[in-house]
């Protein structure tokens, strides 16, 4: 029962890390596709004076991907109902140019004012409508929610850690008589630390495996049967095969830190 204990005492705060690992992966990906979805329904309004090519947009600023023509009969046919047909021709040759033009990414604040002023100092474009409150409020709330996650994420890993170095030192007095011995036979450090290294690297697979197993379940059963169509429908992002190596190398990272951090804490064993 205390061998199990023990080893708990270790898998339990390491799949803490991995866990939070895990969930910042899905939020990772999740968000990717929130961002481009937001990317891609965002659009600015430029009103210019002559026809422009998206390559005149491109050459004032890298971030515009593509410019969209809106079609001014369209607004005359709005905008000039029971007027003659003389009347609409003038008003179209009065009209500007309209374009909605759209971004290569979800860019920042900063960036998107930037990206105005840039627009706003050719001599062909009149005026720049960036929606900048609608943009500003999801920027920030995006942000906001991307920030929370990796502080608290950062602050379980740092106490799983604090959790996982103490039972480090527990299994080191464990096995303090035989690493005393092998020390004065001249036993490098490596192999004098090969039974800790041997029972965390052991540990740190089970907690990899059973992660592993708790996201494969959600993706394959919870999610499909969950009756939310959100979950059914980005259940991919819940789990990928390539997480497996991300966490087991997370894992074994932090068995090696912990493993050297405790070691030489206590270099020059005490006999």
């Amino acid at each position: 029962m205390k061998y199990i204990k023990n080893h708990l005492m270790f898998i339990l705060p390491l799949m803490a890390i991995l866990l939070g690992i895990e969930f910042y992966l899905v939020f990772d990906r999740a968000t990717d596709r929130y961002e481009k979805g937001l990317q891609e329904g965002y659009a600015m309004l430029v009103v210019s004076e002559k026809p422009m090519k998206i390559d005149a947009f491109k050459a004032l600023n890298r971030h515009i991907s593509k410019s969209e023509n809106i079609e001014r009969d369209r607004i005359v046919s709005k905008i000039a109902k029971g007027v003659t047909k003389e009347g609409e021709a003038k008003i179209l040759k009065s009209l500007p140019y309209f374009y909605n033009v759209r971004l290569d990414e979800y860019i920042s604040m900063e960036e998107l004012i930037a990206l105005k002023k840039d627009l706003e100092r050719s001599p062909l474009i009149k005026k720049v409508e960036t929606f900048g409150s609608n943009y500003e409020s999801n920027y920030r709330l995006f942000t906001f929610i991307k920030f929370t996650l990796k502080i608290f994420i950062s602050f379980m890993t740092v106490v799983s850690l604090f959790l996982i170095m103490k039972q480090m030192e527990i299994w080191k007095y464990a096995h303090k008589e035989r690493m005393q011995i092998m020390e004065i036979f001249g036993a490098p450090l490596m192999l004098r630390s090969g039974v800790l290294f041997k029972i965390a690297i052991i540990d740190a697979i089970a907690a990899t495996l059973i992660v592993s197993s708790i996201f494969l379940y959600l993706k394959f059963h919870w999610a499909v049967n969950s009756g939310i169509e959100m979950m059914v429908q980005n259940r991919d992002y819940l789990f990928r095969i390539m997480d497996i190596g991300v966490l087991l190398a997370a894992a074994l990272l932090i068995v090696i830190i912990s493993v050297y951090s405790v070691v030489y804490s206590a270099k020059g064993v005490e006999e």
